[in-house]
């Protein structure tokens, strides 16, 4: 199995030739999310039974290729009115994989009685439903024990008392738990997107801090877009594979990887 390399194909095609089984550390992705989004190519908006047939055939070769101690970061969301799709997809996944953690990614956040008022999102036009600020990242392992670095994405203590009063804040030092729910913003957008679903970089980069990596950890982004995964991956000097069935996002990815180098 050849890394570092980008293939123009579908991805469950590309899991079952390209990739040998038990070989990947970890998979972070965002699949298109079947919300009417304007891609180049791939029509968004199939019947949702084909839609969730589709994940789960997904989360089957996923849980095949992954390593027994691998970890699935699967980012998706919702429209505003359809709440629970979310949840239907990852009900489909964990036929093959466990979930272990759900992560609500946090893009705006209001807290008024402190001034606060932070972030971007794409607001709706409607008088029944609120604007969607969150998504989701679904952390799937095959055995819903894997241990995971808790304090590489960690924040500092508010009360710095507690670094000597709790055990564990002896050896992580000025570091705690950040928790489930991760505050990342977009950068603010002045012109089109160059792909219409990009997650910011600092997304996968947490994904693979939390999991654990070293040189001879192996990224796969099945749904890779931009490259913003593999982009990530090369940058803190991991090996990569991703699957683009478009053309032109595939080249926009290869483009961005040759500027890459790492941190």
């Amino acid at each position: 199995m050849k890394t570092n390399e980008i293939y123009e194909m579908d991805c469950i095609k590309g899991m079952k030739e390209v990739i040998e089984p038990n070989s990947v550390d970890i998979i972070i992705t965002s699949p298109p999310y079947n919300i009417g989004i304007k891609y180049n190519s791939h029509k968004d908006n199939m019947p949702f039974e084909q839609y969730l047939n589709w994940m789960e055939e997904f989360g089957k070769e996923c849980s095949i290729v992954l390593k027994e101690n691998g970890s699935l970061f699967f980012n998706i969301g919702d429209k505003a009115s359809d709440e629970l799709k979310s949840f239907e997809v990852a009900k489909r996944i964990a036929k093959s994989l466990k979930l272990q953690n759900t992560i609500h990614w946090v893009k705006s956040i209001a807290i008024p009685e402190h001034n606060v008022n932070i972030g971007h999102y794409k607001p709706i036009n409607s008088t029944r439903f609120l604007n969607n600020l969150h998504e989701y990242i679904f952390h799937f392992t095959k055995t819903k024990k894997v241990k995971l670095n808790r304090t590489a994405v960690g924040v500092p203590y508010a009360d710095k008392s507690n670094i000597k009063r709790w055990k564990h804040g002896k050896s992580n030092g000025d570091k705690r738990d950040r928790g489930n729910v991760w505050y990342i913003t977009y950068d603010t957008i002045q012109s089109g997107r160059e792909h219409p679903a990009m997650f910011p970089k600092k997304l996968p980069e947490m994904c693979i801090k939390l999991h654990g990596f070293n040189k001879d950890t192996v990224i796969l982004d099945p749904f890779l877009g931009a490259g913003t995964t593999c982009i990530v991956a090369k940058e803190l000097g991991c090996k990569y594979l991703g699957f683009e069935i478009d053309k032109k996002y595939r080249k926009m990815a290869l483009n961005k990887l040759s500027q890459t180098s790492l941190k």
